[in-house]
């Protein structure tokens, strides 16, 4: 009896092949795993092979035309004229002026994140902790167009802001600051000041939430055996928590940096008339068809930020990401 029972179980380790060919594909995908791997990105692959890359292909492409001056035709000859019409005074200022607001909405974001991030890594727990990722994720949730224009609302000449101003009686310092030569205009609303707070408000939650990961990653250990050998504050914060939490800053601003360089809507719902890279984009293709122009301030976002990627890489965000 013993030994019948052996063999029968030895008998049925082994699986017969399942019929039919969905039992015929399984049992090859369970052989071959890798198969199964192969025709599961394939699709994903070639959609990102043809139209990103293919894309980005094609636009670079359109970037070495030209357009000619009399019939408004695009002009199917290789030329880096395009290219040279980017350092006119106009389209250079266009470049600089979207490089410096990006620049300046990271740092302020990272300045602002970095307090809220730490806190929340070091001293929040249990429904704390949930309430922030919820104060931080709800305004993610609803429409990117309504919290513009609500924003555009509250910046307005008549807007709660400038209520606020006049109750505390600093209409004043309002005034001041709104005739500024740079940052300053009629109100707000039509000022490159508005369209930075904006873009913080936007952006803020993409350097908090990388921040805070990298922060909670951090040994409390190590910022005690930094306070034992003598080290002030100020010394703790420069020589053990930033450098360990630069990693995540710098991670959150590849978000801030390059969706301010790439964002149209706000400074054309907010601001003045003075173009961003994306309304030159949007202008030299809808309104100029201009497309070989459009293409080049297209590529410029691009290399810029190929550029801040390798940097980036180097001080290791995308460990933080």
């Amino acid at each position: 009896m013993t030994a019948i029972f052996i063999t029968t179980n030895e008998a049925t380790s082994i699986l017969p092949g399942r019929g039919g060919l969905f039992g015929r594909l399984s049992d090859a995908f369970w052989r071959h795993p890798k198969l199964l791997l192969f025709l599961m990105l394939t699709p994903p692959l070639l959609w990102l092979a043809i139209i990103y890359i293919g894309s980005l292909l094609a636009l670079l492409l359109q970037s070495f035309f030209s357009i000619d001056d009399f019939s408004g035709l695009v002009n199917y000859e290789f030329t880096l004229s395009t290219y040279a019409q980017l350092l006119n005074p106009t389209n250079f200022d266009i470049i600089i002026r979207t490089f410096v607001m990006a620049a300046l909405v990271t740092i302020a974001s990272a300045l602002i994140a970095f307090p809220i991030a730490y806190y929340t890594a070091r001293y929040a727990q249990g429904k704390w902790k949930a309430l922030f990722y919820l104060g931080i994720m709800l305004p993610l949730w609803s429409s990117y167009l309504v919290k513009i224009y609500a924003w555009k609302l509250i910046l307005a000449k008549e807007g709660i802001l400038t209520w606020i101003f006049e109750k505390l009686h600093l209409s004043w310092l309002l005034d001041g600051i709104l005739n500024l030569p740079v940052i300053g205009g009629n109100s707000l609303s039509v000022s490159y000041l508005g369209t930075f707070i904006v873009f913080v408000y936007i952006w803020l939650p993409y350097m908090i939430l990388p921040t805070q990961a990298a922060l909670e990653r951090v040994p409390g250990n190590l910022i005690e055996a930094s306070s034992d050998l003598g080290a002030t504050p100020r010394q703790t914060f420069r020589t053990v928590l930033l450098p360990l939490a630069l990693p995540g800053i710098v991670a959150g601003s590849i978000f801030t940096f390059s969706l301010t360089l790439g964002d149209y809507i706000i400074p054309q719902i907010i601001g003045s008339s003075r173009l961003f890279i994306g309304q030159a984009v949007y202008t030299q293709q809808g309104t100029a068809g201009n497309v070989p122009l459009a293409a080049a301030f297209s590529v410029v976002p691009i290399v810029i930020m190929a550029l801040y990627l390798s940097l980036a890489r180097k001080l290791g965000a995308f460990d933080a990401l």
